[in-house]
């Protein structure tokens, strides 16, 4: 792409010039977007995981809680609802509710509208327990973004929703 980069060179750029050296042929220009998105997710992925240590969850019962969370009182949705959103098997979901129901974070109850139906519900522990987790998980993601200002942090808000819609 060659971009004048104000930051310097990065591994990316490395990668970049050493695929050059080796395949001049290549065009490398979707290589430096998807090694610098892959490279920022892995960080990111690893400094969300430590923002939620010292609420005794990982990262991906946040997923469930913050799920359950957004669904509005009174917090519930079924397993197969849950598992749709976070692209989970329901093999993957068990193993999760089954330790945030041991951790009083939710319960599971019969759904009064289907026989062999559950709900999950967000209980009261686990409700301010996500309302203290997501403003961890918010002030890591800010944190993050201290080296943009609001303007740049837009575009690249605005860019990533036009790339991600053009992939899926």
């Amino acid at each position: 792409m060659n971009h004048k980069d104000p930051v310097g060179k990065d591994p990316v750029d490395a990668i970049v010039e050493q695929w050059a050296t080796v395949r001049p042929d290549l065009d490398t220009a979707a290589m430096e977007v998807f090694g610098r998105i892959f490279r920022l997710a892995r960080a990111m992925g690893d400094r969300m995981e430590k923002a939620y240590v010292p609420h005794g969850i990982s990262r991906g019962e946040f997923d469930v809680l913050a799920t359950l969370r957004r669904a509005d009182e009174p917090y519930t949705l079924s397993p197969r609802e849950l598992s749709a959103t976070l692209m989970l098997t329901t093999g993957g979901m068990t193993g999760r509710l089954d330790k945030l129901e041991r951790a009083g974070l939710l319960r599971r109850s019969p759904d009064p509208h289907d026989r062999r139906g559950l709900q999950v519900t967000l209980t009261e522990k686990g409700l301010a327990l996500m309302d203290e987790a997501v403003g961890s998980g918010l002030a890591t993601q800010t944190a993050a973004l201290s080296g943009l200002d609001a303007e740049e942090a837009d575009q690249l808000a605005d860019l990533l929703r036009k790339l991600l819609a053009s992939t899926e």
